[in-house]
């Protein structure tokens, strides 16, 4: 009973709320996909590189430290300091934040 009150209000809002897409004059529905995409793709670099980028590089160096002291205390713990954690993590961080010089490139949106 519940589900289908939420069902007939979620398809009251999905009706009230859509918006109807429409190709310009020619029903040319090509260009005008590409032409959003030319608007929104500098809005896009933007956000990933002044939003996305910089998360991802937060967390890896979180990681990274992490991870570098963990083995610090297995190497106190066991005389073996273990390598290869701390340096994918260090060569992961290193990618993620010299990405935003050549991904775009690589993407063609330079």
């Amino acid at each position: 009973m519940k589900f289908g009150i939420f069902a007939c209000i979620v398809m009251v809002l999905v009706t009230c709320l859509a918006s109807p897409a429409f190709a310009t004059g020619t029903g040319d529905v090509a260009g005008a996909v590409e032409s959003t995409w030319a608007d929104a793709s500098a809005q896009i670099k933007s956000v990933v590189n002044n939003v996305v980028f910089p998360a991802i590089d937060l967390i890896l160096a979180v990681f990274f430290f992490a991870k570098l002291g963990l083995a610090y205390f297995d190497y106190r713990k066991q005389g073996q300091f273990e390598w290869a954690a701390p340096a994918i993590l260090f060569a992961c961080l290193v990618f993620t934040l010299t990405a935003p010089l050549y991904v775009w490139d690589i993407i063609g949106l330079a």
